[in-house]
């Protein structure tokens, strides 16, 4: 009896290590990607609350990289360059198969860069550029700031102010889109005694902070008839402080109003004339980079490196309704 029942419970424990053992996924790929063939994706972007801009941006890669599209996908969002950085550290600890980031600082990505590209970890950049070898990199998708700030230039010359008075409020410093958007500015303030520098200040793309600049130099007396900020939520600071202080803009008022991105409302305002220019930063990116993520999975060679996203700019005047429900973000 006491055998029998000994053999009862071997064999009970015997069939309990059985159904315990692990079962094999019969969808788990051998190739890049995680379980279940989703490539997997490390994305380092700017603080989506940093702009509608960077909303958009955001809100288009969530779109594409996901799930449903083949991807899992993995999120870090900081506008310090540091901490951008330790993310994608981690991100390569983590082995993702490809690496995308919108630096917020065109310096000091070259470790980081080498180290995925000695884990076999392609990086593709996006929105923005950096300095480094472009060996470190497999494609970049960008906008080409320093084309959008000669056109912004151009437009301005082409209004033939006697003098250019300009207070010119800049983003976060060191980021591409603060440096090619300041870049012609700059230089024609140099080249050229009838443009002046009034002031140039960061305000690191935020409202209130423009806002405070332009009262500055309201308080301070100087005079200023241009306010070229590099974004649309920096211009509608300054304009807040014009408001305030009874000063007239946009057509046929004492100041020339300037801004960038395109956001829906700040092209109302060019449309009502409170605005004079307003320049395109194109935020929808995720297609292309899907595109060429699916070229490299599929063994392809990319026909470009880099691939600028196309970009206009709209003016008070000439503006339409449908310009801003088709360009508006």
């Amino acid at each position: 009896m006491k055998k029998l029942l000994a053999l009862v419970l071997a064999l009970c424990m015997v069939l309990a290590m059985a159904a315990c053992a692990p079962k094999e996924d019969p969808q788990q790929s051998s190739g890049s990607g995680d379980e279940g063939g989703l490539i997997k994706v490390g994305i380092i972007n700017n603080d989506p609350n940093e702009s509608g801009y960077r909303t958009a941006n955001d809100k288009d890669l969530k779109r594409v990289f996901c799930k449903e599209n083949g991807y899992e996908a993995s999120f870090a969002y900081s506008l310090k360059n540091d901490e951008q950085i330790s993310a994608a550290q981690k991100f390569v600890q983590d082995e993702v198969d490809y690496l995308l980031i919108s630096a917020a600082d065109v310096s000091g990505w070259d470790t980081v860069l080498k180290d995925a590209q000695a884990a076999g970890i392609q990086v593709i950049l996006y929105d923005r550029t950096i300095n480094a070898d472009e060996s470190l990199y497999v494609a970049s998708v960008v906008s080409d700031t320093y084309k959008e700030g000669q056109i912004a230039v151009d437009w301005l010359k082409e209004q033939k102010l006697d003098t250019y008075n300009v207070i010119h409020i800049q983003g976060v410093m060191g980021s591409s889109a603060q440096v090619g958007r300041s870049d012609a500015l700059t230089k024609m303030c140099e080249e050229d005694p009838n443009w002046n520098m009034v002031t140039q200040q960061t305000a690191s793309w935020d409202e209130e902070t423009a806002k405070q600049i332009v009262e500055s130099v309201i308080a301070s007396g100087e005079e200023f008839n241009v306010i070229y900020a590099e974004n649309d939520n920096m211009a509608r600071g300054a304009v807040s402080a014009l408001d305030d202080a009874g000063i007239t803009h946009g057509v046929g008022g004492d100041v020339i109003i300037m801004g960038f991105d395109c956001n829906k409302w700040a092209l109302e305002e060019v449309l009502k004339g409170t605005w004079n220019f307003d320049g395109q930063c194109n935020p929808f990116q995720a297609d292309t980079i899907d595109e060429i993520i699916q070229k490299l999975e599929a063994g392809e060679t990319l026909d470009q490196k880099v691939i600028y996203l196309e970009e206009t700019y709209f003016e008070a005047g000439t503006i339409t309704q449908e310009d801003v429900d088709n360009y508006g973000i």
